[in-house]
This record gives C-alpha cells, sequence and structure tokens, in this order.
C-alpha cells in the first residue's frame, strides 16, 4: 500500500474528510464526495457511505501514493476512472 488511512470524518452533506498518512511524518488529506446516485449504483438502498468513502480511498491508495492524489475526489470521478 501506498500510505495508511488516518481517519474519516463526515462533514455534512456527504462531504468526507480523508486523512492518510505518505510517510511516517506526512499527512495529506483528501475531500471525498459521495453522490447519493453513485452510492445508489455501487450499493443499492442499503449503501453504507462511509465504508464506500473508505473502501474507495483504500483502493486508490493501493494504486498510487495519497499524495499524488487530487485534494478533492468525487466518487462519480473514481467510478468513471475504474470499472
Amino acid at each position: 500500500m501506498a500510505g495508511d488511512l488516518r481517519g474519516i470524518d463526515p462533514l455534512g452533506d456527504h462531504d468526507y474528510l480523508v486523512r492518510a498518512a505518505v510517510d511516517d511524518d506526512e499527512v495529506v488529506t483528501i475531500r471525498v464526495h459521495a453522490a447519493p446516485e453513485v452510492l445508489f449504483g455501487i450499493a443499492g438502498d442499503n449503501a453504507d457511505e462511509l465504508s464506500i468513502v473508505a473502501a474507495t480511498v483504500d483502493y486508490l491508495g493501493k494504486r498510487q501514493r495519497f499524495d499524488e492524489l487530487p485534494g478533492q475526489l468525487g466518487l462519480d470521478d473514481v467510478a468513471a476512472a475504474y470499472d
């Protein structure tokens, strides 16, 4: 993995602030928007928003360093880029 998730804080209105460690002394933050229609497409009516955000960021972190990701991500953008 390219780093470790340190925490995810709900900001309201389907936005989350993700903290991820890149190195022992560097933590980056990424704001993630979880659009309800994207969540529904992923998990249907029983979508657990926080779990989907965590799984998405973990998935991305296994493919590149967290500090290489944009500071803001939408789940719709991730879904469009990855099947």
